[in-house]
């Protein structure tokens, strides 16, 4: 248990971080195997078997390991041949990756307001946002919970568009019985320090189609085709090592393990908050495996307290909180003043208020019932 001293007092107090990574498999065997081979950058035996069971995992044909989620996500976007005049859905609450990597394809994000139950993006509200410029839709499974991709899937159908799963933050989470990230054209994962999986820094795109995969491997690694330093396209330096490759089987092997500790430590959060006026907790809809990446809270008008003095006094008494993401449309990179900039303002209310009222407690894997104990009764403390 961290301690830290209370600014008040000289009492130590306890000290209880957002997310820690728990490496406790084979990381270091598979690290120093890798090592002493000599395979420690873009080639070698753990990058192959890292692709090969993460797309094993989530059911889908072909995996293509890059340097982060974010690589990713523009790997799959490019892959597709999204580009300049085209309009890709996301969700208005999402991580500023998402609208960034749109932007970088050449292509322009379009928001879309997201449900106030699960946090994911709305299909009630992505037809009214399709044009004839709109070649895919970009779901992002938040915080664990999977979107309802059964009618995104039907509209996309229907608009002959892409669907790109943005997974980064759901691994292991299922709709209807089957894996998230085999539902799309293209499903991408981040493996940063905080993810379910982590390689420490590391992504990777999933595809069901041999082209598509084949096209993400050439984009990945520079564009070099069958002539040496020969180049038809513009690629990019995406690749992951070997030795992160071989941190992520590792975590790969013990995936059921780490789901099921999630899953613990929401059903505690769930039983020690139930009672906690004004708090809205995170949801599980019916045919959804949420797996709870971090816990969100969403702090209503009945809590009491609004949520930055929230998270100032948790944090004084060593709880680590992180706010919800800001939503696209309140970002000042796209607030329109730059005519070079993107203009996504627009009016979002669901986004706009989980931006303002939503944060999540700790979460990581290795959190203990003393400490869950420990972070709720000082959120409690926040109240009177």
């Amino acid at each position: 248990m961290h301690k830290v001293t209370d600014r008040r007092s000289s009492s130590p107090v306890r000290r209880v971080p957002v997310c820690a990574p728990v490496l406790d498999g084979r990381e270091r065997a598979y690290v120093l195997d890798a090592l002493d081979s000599g395979w420690v950058s873009s080639q070698g035996e753990y990058l192959d078997r890292f692709e090969q069971a993460w797309a094993r995992a989530c059911g889908a044909a072909h995996g293509v390991a890059c340097c982060n989620g974010t690589a990713a996500l523009h790997l799959a976007l490019k892959a597709l041949g999204v580009g300049p005049g085209d309009e890709v859905l996301i969700p208005a609450f999402t991580l500023i990756a998402s609208a960034n990597m749109i932007h970088l394809a050449g292509a322009k994000p379009v928001l879309v307001d997201v449900r106030p139950d699960t946090w994911c993006i709305d299909p009630r509200r992505i037809r009214e946002k399709i044009t004839p410029r709109t070649r895919a839709i970009m779901p992002v499974h938040m915080y664990g919970h999977p979107c309802d991709m059964d009618p995104i899937l039907a509209i996309a159908r229907e608009h002959g568009l892409y669907v790109i799963e943005d997974a980064a933050q759901a691994h292991g989470a299922t709709y209807q019985g089957r894996p998230v990230g085999g539902f799309g054209d293209a499903a991408c994962f981040s493996f940063y320090g905080n993810k379910i999986i982590t390689c420490g820094e590391g992504g990777m795109v999933l595809a069901q189609d041999a082209a598509v995969a084949e096209q993400l491997r050439l984009l990945r690694n520079q564009a070099f085709g069958p002539v040496r330093f020969v180049h038809d396209e513009m690629g990019f330096n995406y690749r992951l090592t070997n030795l992160q490759a071989a941190i992520g089987l590792a975590q790969v092997e013990r995936i059921q393990e780490k789901l099921a500790r999630k899953r613990a430590i929401a059903e505690r959060y769930d039983a020690l908050l139930k009672d906690v006026e004004g708090l809205r907790r995170p949801v599980e809809l019916r045919g959804c495996r949420n797996v709870y990446w971090m816990y969100g809270v969403v702090l209503e008008e009945g809590f009491g307290c609004e949520r930055g003095a929230t998270m100032s006094r948790l944090a004084e008494r060593g709880v680590e909180t992180r706010s919800f993401f800001i939503p696209m449309n309140q970002q000042p990179v796209f607030d329109g003043r730059d005519p070079h900039r993107l203009d996504l303002r627009g009016r979002y209310p669901v986004s706009e208020h989980l931006g303002a009222s939503g944060l999540y407690l700790p979460s990581g894997e290795g959190l203990t019932e003393a400490e869950q104990e420990y972070v709720v009764e000082q959120l409690r403390a926040c109240q009177r």
